[in-house]
């Protein structure tokens, strides 16, 4: 499939039935060797791979003895925090004696509504996989309370694909792909192999059905697949318990393709253009002349700051003067800004009393 052939970064997420035995509470390890095989051969091509996985609280309620039925809050919190760590080593011992580093990374549903906390998530993952890591993300359930959970990780998987801004997002399910009604139900449902929208039709489409471990419905995926198709990431919905699941989506396995009519950059710019600015900021010559370049904006070239905003806020950006260069989001507030405005990278942390960013406005992070 040329989702797969062509992916340069790819986000896959597994979930808690897949990586656990449902009925011992163990890792399923030949699976989970199988699925390290296939993240090294991508990684062996050039392509970024970060993991969205399941299964700390699936791992923990078995250590601790808790029963299978839904628990409390306190106890899913209390199992999270004991299996997210054998859910961090499980990863680590399988990708390790493919030379690969993981990384460990815990996020909250705050962490991509907020624009400051998802400029820094961003940042880091960007660093990370820059490094050749692969990141292993899961939701912070040891603190995610109701109002600050995704509460699934089919739609965090498609944030983190948002914020790494990969082209391939992979939901490892226990169906094979979308139907039109439920298959174990309905002997005339069929699946889809490809779908360009997400019509009205296709979301009435979709049921409740989640496994025993899994709290992802196929509603849940449908809402991942617009969060990535919005963001020019094809989205695949496929079975993954069998070995070597990647592998077998790539060789034709059933699966059911979401694809955008964008690319990931387009669609980002897109987004970028669409924010309304809180501020302006002035550059001088060189820097303008730098941005025509496709270089980032640093605060060597800020000439002046108009207006109030803060760190992750789309702020205008203009020539001395006044022509329109663009807009983006600012990596300060507008008081560190006008701080930092004119001086070397190197004196930020002199000026400001704590280090902080290089660059004032990333050119990924731009629009012209």
């Amino acid at each position: 499939m040329a989702g797969m052939t062509t992916a340069r970064r790819l986000v896959a997420k597994i979930g808690s039935a897949l990586l656990v035995d449902r009925a011992t509470g163990s890792l399923r390890r030949d699976w989970l060797a199988s699925m390290a095989e296939d993240v090294a051969r991508l990684r062996a091509r050039g392509t970024d791979v970060v993991l969205v996985s399941s299964g700390s609280i699936a791992l923990g309620r078995g250590v601790l003895g808790l029963p299978p039925a839904d628990l409390p809050l306190e106890q899913s919190q209390a199992a999270a925090a004991v299996g997210q760590i054998r859910l961090a080593r499980a990863w680590e011992e399988h990708l390790a004696p493919h030379g690969i580093t993981t990384a460990q990374v815990l996020v909250t549903l705050e962490d991509s509504a907020d624009r400051r906390r998802y400029l820094n998530s961003r940042a880091t993952l960007e660093t990370l996989l820059a490094f050749g890591t692969v990141p292993i993300v899961n939701e912070n359930d040891t603190v995610a309370t109701d109002e600050i959970r995704y509460g699934d990780n089919d739609r965090l998987a498609a944030q983190v694909a948002v914020t790494v801004g990969a082209d391939t997002l992979v939901l490892l399910s226990d169906v094979d792909g979308f139907y039109s009604a439920n298959p174990a139900t309905d002997p005339t449902a069929r699946r889809y192999d490809e779908i360009a929208e997400i019509t009205p039709e296709i979301e009435a489409m979709a049921g409740d059905a989640g496994s025993g471990l899994s709290k992802g419905g196929m509603k849940t995926k449908l809402m991942a697949a617009k969060t990535a198709m919005a963001a020019g990431c094809a989205m695949a919905i496929c079975e993954g318990s069998q070995s070597h699941p990647l592998r077998a989506l790539e060789g034709g396995a059933p699966a059911t393709w979401f694809t955008p009519g964008l690319d990931p950059q387009a669609a980002r710019k897109r987004w970028i253009s669409a924010m309304k600015p809180r501020g302006t900021l002035v550059v001088d010559d060189g820097a303008a002349v730098a941005l025509g370049q496709g270089k980032s904006l640093l605060p060597a070239g800020l000439s002046r700051v108009e207006g109030a905003f803060g760190r992750g806020d789309p702020v205008a950006i203009r020539d001395s003067a006044g022509r329109s260069l663009g807009q983006g989001l600012s990596r300060y507030t507008a008081a560190e800004a006008r701080a930092i405005a004119g001086r070397r990278s190197a004196e930020i942390e002199e000026v400001l009393g704590y280090p902080g960013r290089a660059v004032l406005v990333h050119r990924d992070d731009m629009a012209h």
